[in-house]
C-alpha cells in the first residue's frame, strides 16, 4: 500500500474531521477547515490503518482464515482501504507543508519519503533473493520457486530490474506502486493547489478508464519494441498502477481539502447514507453468501472484471465508495463510543516497518510451510498468527520508541 504514507515520525496535525448529517442539503465535497494546528494524531486513522495491516497479514499468511477474511467487508480488500487512507494522510500532511513552507519544501518531503520507501523495498527484495531463496531451494519449496521463478531463471536481470522497480515478484508489488505515486504527487498537488482539483480529477478518471481497456499492456508493448525490455509483463506486478492512481489521487484530494483555507464541513444527506448502506450490505451478503465466494460471477471472467481488484474495476469502486460514505457518516460517532485499541493504533502509526515485517513473516512461512492453507492443525494456525502479530506489534513499538527518542533529541537541540 502500502503501504501508503507512513506518518510514524510525523504528527497528524489538527483535529478530527467534522461531519454533519442533513436531510435536504446536497453533499459538500470540501472538508472542514482545521483552525488550529497541534501535535495530536488522528488516532482513528491510525487504528483503521492498523486494521488494514491485520487483514492484509491474515490474507497473505496461508491459514484457515485466509479465505474467510479475504475481502471481509464486500468486494473490497484491505489494500484499497490502506491506499485510500494513506493518500488521505499524505494529502493532509504535505498540503500543510506547502501552505507553511512552500511547494519546494513539500516536494522535497515527498522525495524523502519516496527514498525511504524505496530503501524498504530494496531491503525486502534482497531478503527474498538471499535468505528465502536459499531456504526454498534447499528444501525444494514450490511456493518459493513459483514466487521468484523469473529471478531463479535470470538472476542478474531479476536483481537489476528488481532494484529498478520493473520486476516485481508477488507480494512485493505494492511498495513500487506507492513510490510511483509519491514521485508524481508533489507535481499533482502543486498543480491542484494553484488551479484547483477539477483538472486532476478528470485526468485521473480518464487514465483509470483507459487502464480498463489495456493502457498498461499497450505501453508495455511500446517500451519492449523500443528498448527490448526482457521482463515479461506478468512479472511486473499484479496491480495496474494506471488504474490504482485514481484511488491514490482521490485520497490525496480528500486529504488536501482538510487543510484548505475556509473549507466547510462535509454534509451527507440521509438519502446518500441510505443508498450507501444498501450497496454495502448487498456487497457484504453477496461476498459471504453468494455461490462463488470472492469471485462474484464465478467462472465468467468478463463480468468478474467489473469487480477486479488488480484493475480496480468500476463496481469495486462503487462498493468502496459506499463503505467510505458510511465511514464518514457514522465513523465519528462510533469512535466516541468504542474503546480505543492502542495496539492497532501503534501498528497504523508505524505502518511502513510493520508492512515490511509482515512481508518477512509471510515469506518465511511460505519458505518453510508452503502455500497450503490446511497444512497445520487449527491450534498451529492460532500459534502462528499469535506469534506473527506479536512480532508485528513489537516492531511497531520499537519504531515508535526510536521515533520518540529522535524527536526528543531534536527538541533538546532546538
Amino acid at each position: 500500500m502500502i503501504g501508503g504514507h507512513d506518518i510514524a515520525a510525523e504528527p497528524f496535525l489538527g483535529q478530527a474531521p467534522c461531519v454533519h448529517l442533513v436531510r435536504d442539503a446536497p453533499a459538500v465535497t470540501q472538508a472542514p477547515a482545521l483552525p488550529r494546528f497541534s501535535a495530536a494524531r488522528y488516532w482513528e486513522v491510525d487504528a483503521l490503518r492498523g486494521l488494514m495491516l491485520v487483514l492484509m497479514t491474515v490474507t497473505h499468511l496461508p491459514s484457515r482464515l485466509t479465505d474467510p477474511l479475504g475481502q471481509p467487508f464486500g468486494f473490497v480488500s484491505a489494500a484499497e482501504g490502506f491506499v485510500l487512507l494513506s493518500a488521505f494522510m499524505a494529502g493532509l500532511v504535505y498540503s500543510r507543508t506547502a501552505h507553511r513552507q512552500g511547494v519546494v519544501a513539500m516536494r522535497r518531503a515527498f522525495w524523502r519519503r519516496a527514498l525511504k520507501v524505496y530503501l524498504a523495498q530494496a531491503a525486502t527484495l534482497l531478503f527474498l533473493f538471499t535468505i528465502i531463496a536459499a531456504v526454498g531451494l534447499r528444501i525444494d519449496q514450490p511456493a518459493v520457486k513459483d514466487l521468484m521463478s523469473y529471478y531463479l531463471a535470470q538472476p542478474h536481470q531479476g536483481l537489476t530490474f528488481g532494484l529498478l522497480l520493473v520486476y516485481e515478484p508477488a507480494l512485493l508489488d505494492i511498495l513500487p506502486m506507492y513510490i510511483f505515486f509519491m514521485l508524481l504527487s508533489p507535481w499533482v498537488l502543486a498543480l491542484a493547489l494553484r488551479h484547483g482539483w477539477l483538472g486532476v480529477v478528470l485526468a485521473s478518471t480518464a487514465v483509470w478508464a483507459l487502464a480498463q481497456f489495456g493502457l498498461s499492456e499497450w505501453l508495455y508493448e511500446v517500451v519492449v519494441r523500443w528498448t527490448g525490455l526482457p521482463v515479461p509483463f506478468h512479472e511486473m506486478g499484479a496491480f495496474n498502477a494506471f488504474a490504482w492512481q485514481f484511488l491514490w489521487f482521490m485520497g490525496l484530494w480528500l486529504g488536501a481539502s482538510r487543510s484548505a483555507p475556509g473549507a466547510q464541513p462535509i454534509r451527507l444527506p440521509v438519502w446518500l447514507l441510505l443508498a450507501a448502506a444498501a450497496i454495502a450490505l448487498y456487497g457484504l451478503y453477496w461476498r459471504h453468501h453468494g455461490l462463488h465466494g470472492q469471485a462474484p460471477f464465478g467462472a465468467n471472467d468478463h463480468l468478474n472484471l467489473l469487480f477486479d481488484k488488480w484493475q480496480l474495476g468500476p463496481l469495486r469502486i462503487v462498493n468502496l465508495v459506499a463503505l467510505g460514505v458510511l465511514a464518514i457518516g457514522f465513523g465519528p460517532a462510533l469512535a466516541r463510543r468504542l474503546p480505543r485499541l492502542h495496539w492497532l493504533e501503534a501498528m497504523g502509526s508505524a505502518s511502513l516497518p510493520v508492512f515490511c515485517a509482515h512481508l518477512v513473516a509471510v515469506l518465511l512461512v511460505l519458505a518453510f510451510y508452503g502455500s497450503d492453507q490446511m497444512v497445520r492443525p487449527w491450534w498451529g494456525d492460532a500459534l502462528l498468527l499469535g506469534g506473527v502479530f506479536s512480532a508485528l506489534y513489537a516492531v511497531a513499538r520499537a519504531t515508535l520508541w526510536v521515533d520518540a527518542r529522535k524527536a526528543a533529541q531534536l527538541r533538546a537541540r532546538g
